[in-house]
């Protein structure tokens, strides 16, 4: 009996050579290379005479077109020292011409007179005024034209052709004729990997039918309805992990249910030197509601820069503490936690000056640490004298117990993957947990990575902001851009300047924060206190600059990127990015959020090479139409332009996301989930909110998949998910 599961190599037209060279590029069954998919389609399906296809090439058709014609005669020439084949055919209404410029000793061998071939190229009209294919495709047919065209007269499919498989010869056509072999004598053997009830809900192609059209479709709607199918599937299969995943959390163990039991947040909320906005106190309702429920908490907090998720985020943690609980917060760097630290102690200080009921105790647990300062963090945190513990990746170290662990924030999720979300998790029995991102997240991407978690969004800025002025300048610029910096230290305003590499590199010809501290300390900016901070400082070099520059003993920092997530002084008005092409969309985002904390008015200054400049000019209103050509030639100006359009996270990550893929802006590797092959989170939303629908459906009434009606879906997730299942489990 023949199986998918057969090695390749026993395969009609391959053996033990080409086997090795398929193996190399993953394909090692006949399974495999059915689920080899085209990259692309051409439009052969037009057959036309010699005649016709003379007088639509004069009327100035560009296009690939089809014509069938007899061999009358071959010639090969020496050119320019190059060997030139031309062969001339007829059909019943004229001559043509088909001509190779490379290969002609293979391809001379391939024409005998009298024989038929249909031809396909793009025709043009040669200077002795002949019909004439250049290095067309080809098929030798018989008289009556019965026999199978693999490369003519259809919509073809054209294969990515890695050099393994062009060493062995495998090319387009044999791949075409392996896959009839396959189409033709294994499909019988093709199981649907859908359940029925869904094929049918969708109306989508069954398996065997989506693989045959995929191969070898009749027109282009087949093609687009066997993509769909495999893109729904592989939305599909996602999403069930995803629910799967969410279940099994929810349902694992009895969360906390906490309890208000004391005034603790309202005498907080008192002590705000603003109020909370509309954005915000949605969010805490959320927020509150899962606190006090009975299942473990598992939420995600999403807001813009600045929009004031922290604050949130804290007044949970108070939930926590006034239940009896610890709560932690867990920040990707050291200086990010070290001013969590210093703001959260400041604010429970500001508390019991006024309310001096409770004193709330706060901790900071880093890598930096002294032997003896971090013992006796350690202390306090197994004691539970410390009520708040604000860290890096140390606090999910083994040597941390906590003694009584009830909330988990961390901050800046994307930079965490699941395993060490994970690992914090286990510290407490069943936490609630709170993660928070900055870096705002497309729907499409919230809905997959991030589907278990239940989302709140903070879509309002606190009312006393004004928006950030984003220009774009080029370098010649420079001087006006230092005069105005100048011009402002004046009025008090405090600047940074951020290049993106500590020391000078030849290679990439970037400036280099040290070597221009030192100059423009001595040009530009020397009646200014500058000062300097960079990723290869102590962490508390940094804290200790950080915090002049709080105090107001420096009026610009001269800084790399160390800056980009959390840093907030609200009278740093001035944000000027040098060499900003080298930078990502979200990290130009994140530096422009580190101004602007005040009421003043904020400028983000992005410096580039006058040459990009000029182009971003030119894309400033078809950024929403970009093809995707335009897209891969223009990143660097399509990201300028767009910082300069928009100041909302969420259409910036919308357009990084279309420039970068989901998978590294988010780091997808690091979270359980498979890659997609077929699907598109930029476009293919209405299948993925059909196949998330459908996937939470039967979690909910099938939580372990032991319907009958699932059994396909199961034995599904067993054979091609098992990796991803150690994260969503199945009864």
């Amino acid at each position: 009996m023949k199986s998918l599961n057969e090695p390749i190599q026993y395969l009609k037209s391959v053996g033990p050579k080409r086997a090795a060279s398929f193996t190399k590029v993953g394909i090692k069954t006949v399974k495999d290379l059915l689920y080899y998919f085209p990259s692309k389609y051409l439009d052969r399906t037009t057959l036309l005479s010699s005649s016709e296809a003379y007088n639509i090439v004069e009327r100035g058709y560009d296009g690939e077109i089809t014509v069938i014609g007899k061999v009358t005669s071959k010639e090969k020439r020496i050119f320019n020292r190059k060997e030139i084949l031309k062969v001339a055919m007829r059909d019943r209404e004229g001559f043509f011409e088909c001509v190779w410029f490379q290969g002609a000793k293979y391809f001379e061998n391939k024409f005998d007179e009298g024989e038929v071939f249909a031809v396909s190229a793009k025709p043009s009209i040669s200077k002795f005024n002949n019909l004439q294919f250049v290095h067309p495709d080809f098929d030798r047919i018989s008289e009556d034209e019965s026999q199978t065209f693999y490369s003519t007269g259809k919509i073809i499919p054209f294969y990515r052709i890695p050099k393994e498989l062009k060493a062995t010869n495998i090319g387009d056509i044999s791949l075409r004729k392996m896959l009839t072999f396959i189409l033709d004598g294994y499909l019988d053997e093709i199981e649907d990997t859908l359940p029925p009830q869904l094929i049918e809900k969708n109306s989508l192609l069954d398996l065997s039918s989506a693989l045959r059209f995929i191969h070898y479709p009749e027109n282009m709607k087949q093609v687009d309805e066997a993509r769909i199918r495999f893109k729904y599937e592989e939305l599909f299969y996602l999403e069930l992990l995803v629910a799967l995943r969410k279940n099994n959390y929810k349902e694992k163990v009895p969360g906390i249910s906490f309890q208000i039991k004391s005034k603790l947040v309202p005498q907080f909320i008192k002590t705000l030197p603003f109020e909370l906005t509309s954005a915000q106190k949605h969010v805490l309702t959320e927020i509150k509601n899962d606190m006090l429920s009975e299942k473990p908490m598992n939420r995600l907090l999403q807001g813009d820069v600045g929009s004031g998720k922290t604050i949130v985020a804290l007044i949970a943690m108070l939930i926590a503490i006034d239940s009896g609980y610890q709560a932690a917060i867990m920040a990707p760097t050291e200086i990010l936690a070290d001013q969590h630290a210093r703001n959260i102690s400041k604010m429970m200080n500001d508390l019991y000056t006024h309310f001096p009921e409770r004193k709330i105790k706060v901790s900071l647990l880093i890598g930096g640490q002294k032997k003896t300062e971090r013992e006796k963090r350690l202390e306090e945190i197994e004691l539970q004298e410390a009520d708040i513990i604000v860290g890096t990746h140390a606090i999910f170290e083994q040597n941390v117990k906590f003694k009584n662990l009830g909330l988990i924030v961390i901050d800046e999720q994307h930079r965490f993957g699941v395993v060490q979300r994970a690992e914090l998790i286990k510290k407490a029995a069943s936490p609630d947990i709170i993660v928070m991102s900055a870096t705002p997240i497309p729907r499409t991407l919230s809905m997959t990575v991030y589907g278990d978690l239940d989302v709140s969004i903070i879509n309002e800025m606190p009312k006393n902001r004004k928006p950030i002025r984003t220009l774009l300048r080029g370098e010649t610029k420079l001087p006006e851009i230092y005069q105005f910096i100048n011009e402002k230290a004046k009025e008090g305003c405090q600047s940074f300047i951020v290049y993106p590499l500590v020391e000078e590199s030849e290679k990439l010809e970037l400036k280099a924060a040290v070597t221009y501290f030192e100059e423009l300390s001595k040009t530009y900016l020397k009646e200014l206190r500058v000062g300097l901070i960079h990723g290869r400082m102590k962490w508390r070099e940094k804290e200790d600059v950080m915090l002049l520059f709080a105090a107001k003993e420096y009026d610009v920092i001269i800084s790399t990127t160390v800056i980009e997530v959390g840093i907030d002084i609200p009278s740093a008005n001035i944000m000027l990015i040098n060499d900003a092409h080298r930078f990502g969309l979200s990290q130009l985002h994140q530096l422009r959020g580190r101004v602007g904390r005040g009421a003043e008015q904020a400028y983000c200054i992005l410096v580039t090479k006058d040459e990009i400049t000029a182009a971003s000019a030119r894309l400033k209103d078809k950024l929403e139409y970009l093809s995707p050509v335009e897209l891969e030639k223009y990143k660097s100006s399509i990201r300028l332009q767009t910082m300069v359009k928009y100041t909302d996270g969420f259409k910036i990550a919308e357009i990084d996301m279309k420039l970068r893929g989901p998978g590294d802006i988010f780091g997808i590797q690091q979270s359980g989930f498979p890659a997609l092959k077929y699907a598109d989170l930029t476009t293919d939303v209405e299948i993925l909110l059909n196949a998330k629908r459908d996937a939470f459906k039967i979690i909910e009434e099938d939580p372990k998949i032991f319907s009958p009606q699932n059994a396909i879906a199961r034995k599904n997730l067993i054979e091609h998910y098992s990796d991803n299942l150690k994260y969503a489990k199945i009864g």
